[in-house]
């Protein structure tokens, strides 16, 4: 863990900024003018009023204060700020594309499972920038030397480390850190410290037995958990075992526009758009309430615009989302037969619906049902990033539209990269939380 980001992230940003042991560029050209650095550490700081604090602790400006800089925020800055950041701001992008590759490489460590061939291809990915980094920084300059610390060999050595103990999640030190960083408030004396860290890792481990013996969950949170009562409340209904409404929540009914709308999702989701006077019926005798979040499986809590307070200070933002929806490959040929393929989007929740569905025989409802729908406006994705999972848009759509619910996968983040509408979407879930579409055989 050290290694990468104590070390290689922060000789780069040296490197970088001309700072790293009185060097020159050489016969290179990587250094980025000190007002340029500076922006990118103030963008940094800006961050974390976009970035949902689920992804974390708001990033610092490493510029101004790198005091505030810890291993885990460099982690967070080379994976998803820096290759957002650092696009255009090189002379040559060929130092751009070398810190690409890089990031590349950490990804595909901090994958869940590595087969054989991935860890191949780790240990000729890592041999292959280290030979481009000689060339960019040391520049087979003897006088050079100092560019290349033994941190910089220990790179080739990281596939042997995989393959010696498993993926780097496992034993990176990441968890024993924040783990560090939980206990540390239960030393109540400067005299005998460790005997306050043994009683409270005694007592909390006691708590887990009792909560797990009795199935307390509930009733009993744990000690060094936090939120966990908030975390089992909600609204819930058997239909979405994954989610779950958080207050607050109105109860009045919506505008003309926002029925209409629902009035729409629901014939789709009944097939009955050809009978659309049925289920303005069902709809104008249904309960609609309208709720301000909603948390997905125990993890990310998704807020609804309508009701989030974006300028409220240190608010941070967690109405964008990734959602998947099934989309007809013949939308434009009226006459060809519907096929429907995944695909993925990135979106601005607007609202979030309970719709107490009646009973009713033309839509087929035997029994009243709940429905949970999300009313979404549309990221409008203009370019993505070539190697990594970073999309670019302007603008949203001007049209919400609504989708069930469990269609929303995860809370995404943006990064500011320039204007007042360019950004940048930036993902942290990776493959582990994509959907899968099985079609009906």
């Amino acid at each position: 863990m050290h290694l990468i980001w104590e070390n290689t992230i922060k000789n780069l940003v040296l490197l970088w900024t001309g700072s790293f042991k009185g060097l020159d560029e050489g016969n290179g050209t990587y250094h980025i003018g000190s007002d340029v650095w500076d922006a990118i550490g103030t963008a940094t700081a800006a961050t974390g009023s976009t970035i949902p604090g689920c992804y974390g602790a708001r990033p610092p400006n490493m510029a101004a204060d790198k005091t505030s800089t810890t291993a885990d925020s460099w982690s967070f800055w080379t994976l998803y700020l820096g290759p957002i950041l650092l696009r255009r701001k090189f002379k040559h992008a060929r130092y751009y594309e070398h810190f690409v590759k890089l990031v590349k490489l950490l990804h595909k460590c901090l994958d869940f499972s590595l087969s054989t061939g991935d860890i191949q291809a780790i240990r000729e990915g890592f041999s292959s920038w280290v030979e481009k980094f000689e060339d960019l920084y040391y520049q087979h300059d003897p006088r050079r030397i100092s560019t290349c610390p033994i941190t910089i060999h220990a790179l080739l050595h990281i596939a042997d480390s995989i393959e010696s103990c498993g993926p780097v999640w496992a034993y990176w030190a990441f968890p024993m850190e924040r783990y560090c960083g939980l206990i540390r408030p239960a030393i109540k004396s400067r005299k005998h410290p460790y005997a306050s860290l043994d009683r409270f890792i005694i007592e909390s481990a006691q708590i887990s037995q009792i909560r797990l013996v009795y199935n307390l969950a509930e009733a009993l949170p744990s000690l060094h958990s936090r939120g966990t009562r908030h975390q089992q409340s909600g609204f819930r209904d058997d239909a979405y075992p994954t989610c779950a409404l958080l207050p607050p929540v109105r109860k009045s009914r919506p505008e003309a526009p926002i029925i209409r709308k629902i009035e729409k999702c629901l014939a789709t989701r009944y097939d009955k758009s050809n009978d659309i006077k049925a289920v303005k019926r069902c709809v104008r005798d249904a309960v609609i309430e309208q709720w301000a979040k909603v948390r997905i499986d125990d993890g990310d809590t998704v807020s609804a615009a309508a009701l989030f307070q974006a300028n409220e200070e240190g608010r941070r933002d967690s109405t964008y989302v990734r959602y998947e929806a099934l989309v007809d490959k013949h939308a434009n040929r009226r006459r060809a037969a519907p096929a429907f393929e995944m695909k993925t989007f990135y979106g601005h929740v607007q609202h979030i619906f309970a719709v107490h569905v009646p009973q009713s025989e033309a839509l087929g409802v035997l029994e009243p049902e709940i429905v949970f729908l999300a009313g979404i406006t549309r990221c409008e994705i203009t370019s993505t990033h070539g190697d990594l999972d970073i999309h670019y848009y302007t603008q949203e759509s001007k049209t919400e539209e609504f989708f069930d619910i469990q269609c929303i996968q995860c809370l995404v983040g943006r990064v500011r990269t320039g204007g007042d509408t360019q950004w940048a979407v930036i993902d942290r879930s990776g493959s582990l939380s994509r959907a899968l579409y099985v079609p009906d055989a």
